[in-house]
């Protein structure tokens, strides 16, 4: 049975330095939204881990959801069609939401949902992402808290993953060309 390291070609970011920018992220998420009625939506099933360290990171009251959105399809590249395949069931009107993602690529899920949650009336539309790879951007979206930025390379781990595996990965690492590309 082959080892999960055995696929990547290299860490890109350790464990030990994702601790501490959560840690760091929690803070200024702490700061910013004090007295506010905040939701916190993370988008499954890659943001799963680093929203549940996020959180705890957080020092205020808030309310938490899931979405599940697919632009992939087990794929490499997105599909530029996002589709809603499990929605929020908290009330998001006259509230702040903050929307955990893993890594924002293309942007075109996070432009959808921006949209999306703008209808809804939420008071503040806010993006939180472990990753940004700006490299790849097909549309003018930006995070408003993001944990690092990473080259164009294709990454797995801390809930990321490609087909479903190295979302356990305690790192951020590069997975080898030859495993996504047979």
């Amino acid at each position: 049975m082959e080892k999960i390291y055995e696929s990547i070609e290299k860490v890109l970011i350790s464990k030990e330095e994702i601790e501490a920018r959560i840690t760091e992220l929690g803070k200024q998420l702490t700061e910013d939204f004090a007295g506010e009625e905040l939701v916190v939506v993370g988008v499954l099933k890659g943001s799963f881990i680093f929203m549940s360290d996020l959180v705890r990171n957080i020092d205020l009251p808030l309310d938490l959801d899931f979405m599940v959105c697919s632009s992939y399809k087990g794929k490499t590249e997105s599909s530029g069609n996002v589709k809603i395949i499990k929605d929020i069931n908290v009330d998001v009107e006259n509230k702040v939401v903050l929307i955990v993602e893993d890594i924002i690529d293309t942007g075109l899920t996070m432009s959808h949902l921006k949209e999306l949650f703008r209808v809804r009336k939420c008071k503040d539309f806010k993006i939180c992402s472990l990753l940004d790879k700006k490299e790849r951007r097909k549309t003018e979206i930006h995070a408003d808290y993001v944990g690092f930025d990473v080259p164009n390379e294709f990454v797995v781990g801390y809930g990321l993953d490609y087909d479903g595996k190295y979302r356990n990965l305690p790192d951020i690492g590069v997975l080898k060309p030859e495993v996504y590309q047979e």
